[in-house]
C-alpha cells in the first residue's frame, strides 16, 4: 500500500482508540472552529462599515449572522445524510470550500441583500457541512477522553474571537471592508485541507471463539443414539442375530441409511449468520426516545441564552454611563473566561464525579444565575465580575452539550450523527427566534436588563428539560427489562422437556408384542 492510500484509507481498530489518528482530527477541528464559530462571533466589527456603505440601520445588517446560524442549524439533518452517505471527509471539504466562496462573493455585494445570500445563505450551509461532522468523528475516535478532547479543540473558537477582533478591526482600517471579507474568505478555504485530516474510522470487535455444541446438535445427536438403540432391540425383539455375519450387512445397511438423514438434520441445526442491514442515511428512531426529546428540549430553551447576552452586553453598558472604548473588554473578558469553562468542564467531565447529565445540570443552573446577576450590576467592575462569570459557565455548556449526544443516557456513540443532526436542527428554532424576543422586550421595557431576564427563563426551562433525561432513560431501560423479562418466562413455559425416545419406543415395542406376539391371537 503506497503512503497516498494509508493517507486515504479508513482507520481500523479493534477497539475505541483514545487517541492515535485521534489527535490529528483534534488539530483539524480546532481550526474548524477558529474558522467557523470564531468568524461568525467576530463579525460585529464588520457592522458599522457595512451600516455607513449601504446605509442600512443595525437590524437589517444584523439580519446577515442571523440567517447564517438560523442556516447553519436549519441544515443540520441536511449534513448528518451528506455524511453518511459520503463520509465525513469529502463533506467537510465541500463545505470549506462554500463557506470561503460566500465570504469571498460577499466582498463584491452591491447591496445587503445580496450579503443575505452570500454570506447567510451559501456561507451558512457550509458552516453546517463543516462543523457538524467534524465533531462527530472527533468523538468517534475518543471514549473515555471525549469531554476532555472535545472541549480543549472547541476553544480554538474563543483564541478566534480574542484575535480577530483587533485584526479585523485593524485590517478593515487599512484596506477596506471588501479586502477584509476577501482576506478571511481566502484564510477559509483552509478548512478543505483541515476535512482532508478526517480519516474514517471503522470498529471492528475481535471475534469470541466458539463455544460448545449447541442444545438443538446435542439433542439431534440423542435423538440419532436412541434411532441406533431402536434398531438393535427391533433386531433382538425379531429373532434376527446381531453379528457381523452377512445376513447382518442389510440390517447395518439400514442403520446406516438412517444415520444419514440425521446428519443432515444436525447440519440443518446449524445457526446461519445473520446480514447486517445498512443504517439508514438520517435515523428517525431518535424521536422515539424519550431522553433525547428530553434533551432536544433543553437544548432548544437553553439556546435562548447563548446568543442574546453578547449582542446587548455593550448596550447594556452604554445604557449605565460606561465608555464605549471600556465596554469593548466585556466581551474581551467573557472570550478569556470562556476558553477555561470549555477546559475545566472537559477535565471535570473525564473525571466523572457522578453522571455527566448531573454534571452538565449544574452547570446549566450556575449559568442561569450568571444571566440574572447582570440586571443588578450598575457599574464597570461589577458588569466585569458578571461578564467573566457568565463567559465560563457558557464555556461550560456549550463546550460539552453536543459532545454529550454520545452518552448512552441519551443516543449512544452508533446514533450520534443521526442525534447530532436532529439536535441541532431543533436548536435552529430558538436560533433564530432568541435575538429578535429579546429585542422586543427591551423595545417595550426601555431596559436592556429585561433581555437577559428573558434568557435567564429560557435557561431555567432547559434545566427542568435535562434534568427529566436521566429518569426517561431509567424508566424506559426498566420498561425494556421487564419486557425482556416477560419473553423469558414466556420461552421458558413453552419449552417442553426432552422426550426419551428410548422409553417411550420400547413401551410401543412391548404393546405391539402382546398384540401380534402369538398366532392364536392373530387367528381370533
Amino acid at each position: 500500500m503506497t503512503a497516498m492510500e494509508k493517507c486515504t484509507s479508513a482507520n481500523v481498530y479493534t477497539k475505541v482508540p483514545d487517541g492515535g489518528w485521534g489527535w490529528a482530527v483534534a488539530v483539524a477541528f480546532f481550526f474548524v472552529e477558529v474558522f467557523t464559530y470564531g468568524v461568525i462571533k467576530s463579525f460585529g466589527v464588520f457592522f458599522n462599515e457595512l451600516m455607513v456603505y449601504f446605509d442600512e440601520s443595525n437590524s437589517r445588517i444584523s439580519w446577515i449572522i442571523s440567517i447564517c446560524v438560523f442556516v447553519l442549524t436549519f441544515t443540520a439533518p441536511l449534513s448528518t445524510v451528506l455524511s453518511n452517505r459520503f463520509g465525513h471527509r469529502p463533506v467537510v471539504m465541500v463545505g470549506g470550500v462554500l463557506i470561503g466562496s460566500g465570504m469571498i462573493l460577499a466582498s463584491f455585494a452591491r447591496n445587503v441583500i445580496e450579503m443575505y445570500i452570500t454570506i447567510g445563505v451559501v456561507s451558512g450551509l457550509g458552516y453546517c457541512l463543516s462543523f457538524l461532522p467534524t465533531v462527530t468523528i472527533l468523538s468517534q475516535y475518543f471514549d473515555k477522553r471525549r469531554s476532555l478532547v472535545t472541549a480543549v479543540a472547541s476553544t480554538g473558537e474563543c483564541f478566534a474571537v480574542f484575535a480577530f477582533a483587533p485584526a479585523i478591526t485593524a485590517l478593515n482600517d487599512l484596506i477596506g471592508w471588501r479586502f477584509c471579507l476577501l482576506t478571511v474568505g481566502a484564510l477559509q478555504l483552509n478548512i478543505v485541507v483541515c476535512g482532508a485530516l478526517l480519516r474514517p474510522i471503522v470498529i471492528k470487535k475481535q471475534e469470541e471463539p466458539k463455544g460448545p455444541l449447541k442444545s438443538e446438535n446435542q439433542e439431534a445427536t440423542y435423538m440419532l443414539e436412541n434411532e441406533q438403540t431402536l434398531t438393535s432391540l427391533d433386531s433382538i425383539d425379531s429373532g434376527v442375530e446381531v453379528s457381523t455375519s452377512p445376513k447382518n450387512v442389510a440390517s447395518s445397511t439400514k442403520a446406516e441409511v438412517l444415520i444419514e438423514p440425521s446428519t443432515e438434520k444436525e447440519e440443518l441445526f446449524e445457526p446461519a449468520e445473520p446480514k447486517k442491514k445498512v443504517p439508514p442515511l438520517l435515523d428517525f428512531s431518535v424521536l422515539r426516545n424519550p431522553s433525547f426529546m428530553c434533551y432536544a428540549l433543553f437544548g432548544l430553551f437553553a439556546t435562548l441564552g447563548f446568543f442574546a447576552p453578547s449582542l446587548y452586553i455593550i448596550p447594556l453598558c452604554l445604557s449605565l454611563g460606561i465608555d464605549k472604548d471600556r465596554s469593548a473588554y466585556m466581551l474581551s473578558s467573557m472570550a478569556i473566561a470562556e476558553v477555561f469553562g470549555r477546559i475545566s468542564a472537559g477535565w471535570i467531565l473525564n473525571k466523572k464525579p457522578i453522571n455527566k447529565i448531573y454534571i452538565e445540570l449544574i452547570f446549566v443552573i450556575l449559568l442561569c444565575l450568571a444571566l440574572v446577576a447582570f440586571p443588578f450590576a450598575y457599574n464597570f467592575s461589577a458588569l466585569m465580575v458578571c461578564s467573566i462569570f457568565f463567559g465560563y459557565m457558557l464555556g461550560t455548556v456549550t463546550g460539552t452539550h453536543i459532545p454529550l449526544v454520545a452518552e448512552e443516557d441519551i443516543v449512544g456513540i452508533e446514533k450520534m450523527a443521526s442525534g447530532v443532526g436532529v439536535y441541532v436542527f431543533i436548536q435552529s428554532i430558538a436560533g433564530l427566534a432568541g435575538p429578535p424576543l429579546a429585542g422586543m422586550l427591551v423595545d417595550w421595557t426601555n431596559n436592556y436588563g429585561s433581555a437577559f431576564y428573558s434568557c435567564a427563563v429560557g435557561m431555567a426551562l432547559g434545566a427542568v428539560c435535562l434534568a427529566l433525561v436521566r429518569p426517561c432513560k431509567k424508566g424506559l431501560c426498566r420498561k425494556k427489562t421487564t419486557v425482556a423479562r416477560h419473553e423469558s418466562i414466556t420461552c421458558q413455559d413453552s419449552q417442553e422437556m426432552p422426550v426419551d425416545f428410548l422409553e417411550m419406543d420400547m413401551g410401543l415395542g412391548k404393546s405391539c408384542q402382546s398384540l401380534n406376539g402369538s398366532p392364536s391371537n392373530l387367528h381370533q
